[in-house]
This record gives structure tokens, C-alpha cells and sequence, in this order.
């Protein structure tokens, strides 16, 4: 069985989104569909899931002629569609939310709970989950939910499920285990379209790439026989840059310095100092502290002890409005949640944090405002229609990119950026890559939190390693590899040799 998609187009407007794109899908493989953000990757996918139609093309499923006009006939013909957004509700046991929608009822039309707990048992026998159907949902990670919607899809005896970034928000372990259930899945013979910005675990997972660039397929073929830097040239029609830029000026002086800071069991005894112009790294695994801890710094938690100095000044900080004012700016982890503001729209979410600078008695000054946001969408190159759009219609990584330009703006003399390319494409990357680079270039002192080795190298001036909500040890300049984190981070130590080399 196989899904056939022959010269797909679609129009939004005078946007041409997809160009005579034609793509096929076997059962019992994991393709990869990538490209960058605003490629049409997401467009072609709610086309095949019935959430929008296509203007002209022809879909075969089976070598059969098809065309869905709702997710429900999509559904209905074995195509299960697993968006980024999952659609569970955290309140309710995972056996209820295996049946959202479709709830088994009784004759009396009450909901027969007996026969949902069972029926989710044996789905998760099938598929080899350890997993306990009364659980609440609330108390799962985020892998769980993954697999809690891929077994939704085996219940409704999908043949082909679209996953959409299914690894985005998850820690190392919690990937593996979505790995091992989409390799059971293969095994059961039923086809994947794995869409995700991260080229090392396409590598890994899939069996055949699709890249689409500007709404057009650009290449196509076995993942075996291409690398990383050939799908990322492919995404971006260009070179992109993977090795730390070199040549870099000195530090000013110190800007931020910790001093044996604690807060409960979480992480002890901090020490360190970060530098006018430097990039400073923090790296570790699942439960290392790193988040906690600058959330602590930047004012959203408490600390149990210890000192924090700004420009050689102790100062104390108990909101994180006390935050900013002292010169303290802060690029949360989930910028879905926590990073952008999603009823306002993109200007709004770009110049929030520094209103009162276009403020004239109270009212805002849009003239200025706008003046000084268009010069940074031109600077950084994001793809905006109107600065009045809702920050929803833009992709992923020109969200990211709005976020930044607040601190662009507010020129803070340090700036914590938690997982700042989380989700975004290789070509976002590497432009987020450069704004930090100009921030540093500012004086600003940026503090990089980060899950991947490959991001701290290319971007850190040193980094520092946590395991267990403590300083490990820290890595630094050209020296910096993989081994060498991940040896700290799992709790080792670097010899005399290793630390001077």
C-alpha cells in the first residue's frame, strides 16, 4: 500500500505555497519531510489530512484515486495525522483520552469505562507500552502524550501517520522512547511521514528524505546516502556554517557574577562570572538545574542563599520586573508558552518589553515604535506580511526571531536565552546563531542554555557543564567537543591534560 501526492498546488492569495509538488510514501517506511519554515511542508501535510484542499494535483492511496474534504475522511481511509499541538486533555486518565470523541457507550447511552480501560490495554499490549490506562495524563512527560496519540492512531487502525515535529520539546531519553515506539510502528508495517528540523535524528530514524524549498520539491532520496550538510544545503539552497566563528575580540569586563547560590534541592552551590561580549554556555541532561537556576537569577524564583552581583554591585531580585530594570533580560525555554503573547500581534509581541521608551505622557509612540521594529525585521530578515498580523500566522522561527528583537531593543547587559533555536529550522538557526553573535558584538553578556553539544560549540565562547544541579566542570574555546560534555554531564571528570589542553 503507498500514498501517491502528483503535482500538488495550493495558493494563499498571490502566495504561490506549493509549486507541482509530487511525493510517494510506502508502507512499512519512515519518510522525512523537511524543509525550512514557510516551505510548505505543513501546507502538504493538512492537504493529505484533510484540513485544507488543494487547488490542482491528484492524491492515490493504494493506487486508488482519492481526495479528502474533512481530517474525518482522511482519517476514515487510514491516514492518522499527529500535530505538534497534541490534542489531550491533562485532567483525564489516559484511557479516557485514548477515546476523545469517540467514547464507547453502553445501551443506555452511558460512557462504558470498563470497555475504553480494556480496549487501551490491549492497544498498549500490542505495541509493547508499560503503561498503567488509569494514569492521569498530567503526570506523564511529554513523550507519553506522543505515544498516547500514536496509539490513538493503531486504535483507529491508521496505515499511515503524519508525525509532526514529534521530538521538539523532548529531553534525550524521552526521544529514544518515541524512537523505539515509531520502530515498532515500522515493524507492524505502517508507513511514517516524520516532518522535523533536526537533521542528526532524520539520519538516524528515517529511511528516505523529502526536501521541499519555496513551496517546491528540491531533492529526494535514500537518507543512507546523503549527510547531515547535504540535507541542511539542500533546505537553504546555501552552505551553512557549522564550525564556532573565530577571530573574535576581548571581553570587557565582568558584567554578572554568582556566588554559591542554592534554593532547596534543585541546584547548589553556583559559581561563576560572565563578561561583557562573551557567549557563555550551560549544558547537561535531563534534571541538571540549568533552567531553574536562571529562572531563580532572572527573578521568576526564589534562592535559598547565596549572591548575585551586577557590574561589581550585590543586588537583590525578587521579581523579574526587578529584572529588567536592573539590566537583565530573559528568552524562556517554550516559546509557544511562555515566550510569546499570543492575542497580541507581531509588533506588539516585539516591543512589550520596551514600551515606556516610545511613551510620551502614557500614550505610545507607534511612529517610533514602528520605526525602530522595521529596521531590526530588515536586519534580521524576518518574514513578516503586516506588523499588525496575529504573531499565530508567523512560522516558527520568525516567532523566535520577534522575541529577540525585544532584547535587541532593550539592550539589557546580560541576556539568558533558553533553548533559543528550540524548533526551528537549520537556516532560522543559523540566523538566531548571528543575532547572538551581534548581541555579543553589542557588549551584551549572552548566556546560552542549551541540550545540544553541536549548538554550544558553535556558539559559546566556554561553556559550562551542570549534572545533578551542580557545576561539573566547564570546556572552553577551539577544545570544546562532544566527548568531553557529555563525559561531565553524566557525572565524570576531565584530567589535568584534558582541562589545559
Amino acid at each position: 500500500m503507498s500514498i501517491v501526492m502528483k503535482n500538488i498546488r495550493k495558493d494563499f492569495g498571490s502566495n504561490e505555497v506549493l509549486k507541482d509538488v509530487s511525493i510517494n510514501v510506502e508502507k512499512g517506511e519512515i519518510c522525512a519531510l523537511i524543509g525550512e519554515n514557510g516551505a510548505g511542508k505543513s501546507t502538504l501535510m493538512n492537504i493529505l489530512g484533510g484540513v485544507i484542499k488543494m487547488d490542482s494535483g491528484e492524491i492515490y492511496l493504494d493506487g486508488k484515486k482519492v481526495g479528502f474534504n474533512s481530517p474525518l475522511e482522511s482519517l476514515e481511509a487510514g491516514i492518522a495525522f499527529i500535530h505538534q499541538e497534541l490534542n489531550l486533555i491533562n485532567d483525564l486518565p489516559v484511557y479516557e483520552n485514548m477515546f476523545i470523541g469517540r467514547e464507547i457507550k453502553n445501551k443506555k447511552g452511558i460512557l462504558d469505562m470498563q470497555a475504553m480501560f480494556h480496549d487501551t490495554e490491549k492497544i498498549f499490549k500490542r505495541m509493547n507500552i508499560d503503561l498503567d490506562p488509569r494514569t492521569i495524563l498530567r503526570d506523564l512527560d511529554v513523550s507519553y502524550k506522543q505515544i498516547i496519540e500514536i496509539c490513538r492512531a493503531m486504535m483507529m487502525n491508521a496505515s499511515f501517520i503524519i508525525m509532526d515535529e514529534p521530538t521538539t520539546s523532548l529531553t534525550q531519553p524521552e526521544i529514544e522512547r518515541v524512537f523505539n515506539m515509531m520502530n515498532t510502528l515500522k515493524k507492524n508495517n505502517v508507513g511514517i511521514i516524520f516532518i522535523s528540523h533536526k537533521l542528526n535524528e532524520i539520519k538516524r530514524i528515517c529511511d528516505r528524505y523529502v526536501v521541499l524549498r519555496n513551496g517546491c520539491l528540491v531533492a529526494k532520496g535514500d537518507v543512507c546516502d546523503v549527510t547531515t550538510n547535504d540535507l541542511a544545503y539542500y533546505m537553504v539552497g546555501h552552505t551553512i556554517q557549522t564550525k564556532r566563528a573565530t577571530g573574535k575580540k576581548g571581553y570587557g569586563n565582568e558584567v554578572l557574577k554568582v556566588e554559591k547560590l542554592e534554593h532547596d534541592n534543585i541546584f547548589k552551590d553556583i559559581s561563576f562570572s560572565a563578561k561583557a561580549g562573551e557567549v557563555l554556555g550551560f549544558i547537561g541532561l535531563l534534571g541538571d538545574g540549568r533552567s531553574e537556576l536562571f529562572q531563580s537569577i532572572f527573578g521568576a524564583d526564589g534562592i535559598s542563599s547565596g549572591k548575585i552581583y551586577l557590574k561589581g554591585k550585590e543586588v537583590n531580585i525578587h521579581s523579574t520586573t526587578q529584572a529588567l530594570k536592573k539590566g537583565i533580560g530573559y528568552l524562556p525555554r517554550n516559546r509557544k508558552e511562555n515566550g510569546i503573547i499570543k492575542d497580541m500581534n507581531i509588533i506588539e509581541n516585539a516591543s512589550i518589553v520596551i514600551w515606556p521608551k516610545f511613551a510620551k505622557k502614557g500614550v505610545i509612540d507607534k511612529k517610533l515604535n514602528e520605526d525602530m521594529f522595521d529596521r531590526q525585521v530588515k536586519s534580521l530578515k524576518i518574514k513578516v506580511m503586516r506588523f499588525t498580523d496575529s504573531i499565530n500566522e508567523l512560522s516558527g522561527g520568525n516567532q523566535q526571531k520577534v522575541v529577540l528583537v525585544r532584547w535587541l531593543l532593550a539592550n539589557p547587559d546580560v541576556l539568558i536565552l533558553d533553548n533559543p533555536t528550540q524548533g526551528v529550522d537549520v537556516g532560522a538557526k543559523e540566523d538566531i546563531y548571528n543575532i547572538i553573535e551581534k548581541l555579543a558584538a553589542a557588549n551584551i553578556a549572552v548566556i546560552v542554555l542549551s541540550s545540544e553539544a553541536q549548538e554550544i560549540m558553535r556558539i559559546c565562547d566556554r561553556a559550562i557543564v551542570m549534572y545533578h544541579g551542580r557545576l561539573q566542570g566547564e570546556v572552553r574555546g577551539e577544545t570544546m567537543n562532544e566527548h568531553d560534555i557529555m563525559r561531565l554531564a553524566t557525572g565524570g571528570e576531565l584530567g589535568y591534560a584534558e582541562v589545559n589542553k
